[in-house]
């Protein structure tokens, strides 16, 4: 009886230790269409965020796999725009809440901000601290950040364009205009930098010899590492099929981000809760499927990956992000313009500023880690009471 019972219950362990996020995501997602059904407001967006956050841990989860495939930098690209399709779905569902307030509206672009300092401050941030107190220091390729954040600082500067027509004497149609122009830039922009990560300077977004010489003695002394589980099956699919289970995946995640949006903006307009920390919110559950492939890249000595996912993923949310949002806005019978308030701005060049001083030098330790984390937390309570 033992022997035949002891196989069965590993078994079923190794089951859901394989596959408790697809079972929890169907679980929250039942239970949130339940409530949001029977005028449960609060437990429906609760469990719709459950949900979302599951699920997308599973895409997480998949692009990872496809990563490991594909390596860099095709890796980081897979890994972050798996999560900013998600952040597109949630902000798009929240944009179409817009018709019946403008606090959805605001929402929506404290959400893009918000995307950025999340994944700069706070998915870069517990990554370089949990690896830092690892490894004291870990090394990456500092062109790689040198780039990213010289991309980040022009496209906050060009954000800042139609947000200080707000201060002239120009007309809300002038605001729209810039807006548009300054979106169809953005595309131009990313579309050049496209080429130049994955043509003409491939080797700026890869670690440095340094750096994989560092990691590979490091690998060889461990001794207790865990290899992969090769009964999971979206490690037996081929790629293709795995493309295909992300995008199934990010759909129910955009079936379930309708009832997030709907009923969350309406626990928003009845606790008066700011736009501001409503981004936060939706920026953090976007963004946390990402953060468990960070801190695990980072607890590996990967910090290249690590610095690929947050500053990549921060790119895509400003040079890809609001141009589209901005095409899908009148399918919400909205008009998106770019006039992000001086809290929004100023808090997304201050971060991109830190980040340039963490990692210029292409060394990372836990006390930059926690520098970031700092000014988050800064911001997470002016955005609290921001109004």
């Amino acid at each position: 009886m033992n022997s035949t019972s002891e196989p069965s219950s590993s078994d079923l362990q190794n089951f859901l230790q394989d596959y408790w996020d697809l079972i929890a995501g169907f679980l929250f997602a039942i239970a949130a269409f339940t409530f949001h059904l029977t005028d449960h407001p609060y437990l429906a967006t609760l469990f719709a965020g459950l949900g979302i956050a599951s699920f997308s841990f599973t895409v997480s989860e998949i692009a990872e796999i496809l990563a490991e495939r594909l390596q860099e930098p095709y890796a980081s690209f897979v890994l972050t725009f798996s999560a900013v399709a998600v952040e597109i779905l949630l902000l798009f569902m929240i944009l179409m809440e817009s018709s019946h307030g403008a606090h959805a509206l605001e929402t929506v672009k404290g959400g893009i901000i918000s995307a950025v300092i999340v994944d700069m401050n706070v998915l870069l941030g517990i990554a370089v601290f949990v690896g830092g107190l690892r490894f004291k220091e870990q090394e990456h390729n500092e062109d790689t950040s040198s780039t990213y954040t010289t991309i980040l600082l022009v496209a906050s500067v060009a954000l800042l364009v139609p947000s200080l027509l707000q201060y002239s004497k120009g007309s809300g149609e002038s605001i729209m205009t810039a807006s548009y122009i300054i979106a169809f830039l953005l595309i131009v922009y990313y579309v050049t930098i496209f080429i130049f990560q994955t043509k003409t300077h491939i080797h700026f977004f890869k670690a440095t010899a340094r750096s994989r010489i560092f990691r590979l003695r490091r690998k060889k002394a461990q001794h207790n590492e865990e290899e992969e589980d090769d009964d999971y099956i979206f490690e037996k699919l081929p790629n293709i099929a795995n493309f295909f289970a992300i995008f199934g995946l990010i759909f129910f995640i955009g079936i379930i981000a309708e009832i997030f949006a709907s009923d969350g903006m309406q626990i928003a307009n009845d606790f008066g809760v700011s736009a501001a920390l409503a981004g936060l919110v939706i920026a953090i559950i976007s963004v946390s499927p990402e953060l468990f492939t960070a801190v695990k890249a980072a607890k590996s000595d990967q910090i290249q990956r690590v610095v690929n996912i947050a500053m990549g993923a921060s790119t895509v949310s400003i040079l890809l992000t609001v141009p589209i949002l901005m095409m899908l806005a009148p399918l919400a019978d909205v008009q998106l313009s770019l006039d992000f308030n001086s809290l929004q701005i100023g808090a997304l060049i201050l971060t991109v500023i830190l980040a340039w001083k963490t990692t210029d030098n292409g060394e990372t330790n836990y006390v930059e880690g926690i520098s970031h984390l700092m000014f988050f937390l800064a911001y997470a309570v002016i955005a609290a009471f921001y109004h």
